[in-house]
């Protein structure tokens, strides 16, 4: 019985069936964590948020400037 208990823990120490799925959540996890990183208002999001509102207030700028020369 014992032979048998021993034989039956090496098979599972030397299972590597959930290595492949355990890497793959692991790799999905990261991924996400980055994408939430992104667009987060904090992160890069918030930079590209700033970048499209001082454009556009440049565009305004411009627009008001040329209108009042046409005038």
């Amino acid at each position: 019985m014992l032979q048998y208990i021993n034989a039956l823990i090496q098979k599972i120490k030397s299972s590597e069936k959930g290595q492949g799925m355990v890497e793959y959540a692991l790799i999905i996890a990261f991924v996400a964590a980055i994408a939430i990183f992104v667009l987060s208002d904090d992160g890069l999001g918030g930079a590209i948020g700033s970048a499209f509102e001082n454009a556009s207030t440049m565009i305004e700028g411009a627009n008001e400037a040329a209108t009042s020369i046409g005038k």
